[in-house]
């Protein structure tokens, strides 16, 4: 099955194998956490490393979107990447198509790509990039980090890597107009959770990118890694028109699936008013989507009741 491990066995052979203990190691390893935290001379250093290999068309773009996010949604500010791409052949002209968007990613978002690794492994069926972030933090914020009585903030909107993905790699299967395809792949330029991230690192209780799972996976990761229930007004989670149209073209739920480009964050309640005008004032839409609550870890929305990871609806075009 594509998708994340089961959390017990994450648990039993992931999380619980990190070899030598260290000090100066401010956090590891942990359920719904996506980076770690350094302490070095002059600061504390961020660090994150994801893969991709599912979406072909944007795969480099991609992959400095995800790499770079992880590290914004802890409170670094991303500045060095290192890249590992692994080719199933030596076909140069993808080669030249996966670098090419992994330098102009970077260019744009301002990083630079400081080393890495390149080689043909037999037995992949596409290629496969993983990218590791790093950077430094004023303020290590983590996923866990949520108190009743927080507010929850979205930003930007649910399904937006998705969006592209599918305007993309399955754009045979949309029948949009050529207007809303242009929208729906020009999402790939919004990824990116740096800004909005900047903005609410000083004083987010908690800060999550969801990736796989879209979302509502990434409130799920928050509402088990704080121990707290989200209750979520799924009427007020943003989702765009095009968004909308590429998910119901395939039938799939735009809250369920690949969802870069959103963050989510939960802020003291005196906080929200002033966050939500803060990301107004740079131009990043922004919705208050709900309140955390004390409880048993879940998140309760649309008169259901999430207690366990979900899989994401992308998979099953995938596997199909």
């Amino acid at each position: 099955m594509t998708g994340k491990l089961d959390p017990s066995v994450l648990s039993d052979l992931i999380l619980s194998r990190t070899g030598a203990s260290n000090p100066n190691l401010l956090a590891g390893p942990a359920f719904g956490e996506d980076a770690a935290a350094i302490r070095i001379d002059g600061g504390t250093l961020i660090a994150s490393t994801d893969p991709i290999s599912l979406a072909a068309e944007r795969i480099g773009q991609l992959a400095v979107a995800v790499a770079s996010n992880d590290v914004a949604a802890a409170g670094g500010r991303p500045e060095y990447l290192l890249s590992t791409v692994l080719l199933p052949d030596a076909d140069v002209d993808r080669l030249e198509t996966i670098t090419g968007q992994l330098d102009a990613e970077a260019d744009r978002l301002g990083l630079t790509i400081a080393g890495g690794h390149t080689e043909v492994v037999a037995g992949l069926e596409r290629p496969l990039c993983s990218l590791t972030c790093l950077g430094m933090a004023d303020r290590f914020v983590t996923t866990g980090g949520a108190a009743p009585g927080d507010r929850i903030l979205l930003t930007k909107g649910a399904g937006i890597e998705a969006t592209g993905v599918l305007a993309t790699d399955f754009r045979d299967r949309l029948d949009l107009s050529a207007d809303a395809l242009d929208r729906a792949t020009a999402a790939f330029d919004d990824l990116s959770v740096m800004p909005e991230a900047a903005v609410l690192a000083p004083t987010a209780t908690a800060m999550h990118d969801p990736t796989e799972g879209g979302v509502l996976e990434g409130l799920i990761e928050m509402a088990l890694a704080g121990g707290v229930t989200l209750a979520v007004d799924r009427d007020a989670v943003h989702v765009r028109e095009e968004t909308r149209a590429a998910c119901a073209a395939v039938g799939v739920d735009p809250l369920r699936v690949l969802g870069s480009g959103a963050l989510l964050a939960t802020v003291d309640p005196d906080d929200a008013s002033t966050a939500l005008a803060a990301l107004h004032d740079e131009g990043i839409d922004a919705v208050d989507v709900g309140r955390v609550e004390a409880g048993d870890p879940a998140v309760a929305m649309g008169g259901a009741r999430y207690t366990d990871p979900i899989r994401d609806d992308m998979y099953a075009l995938w596997d199909e």
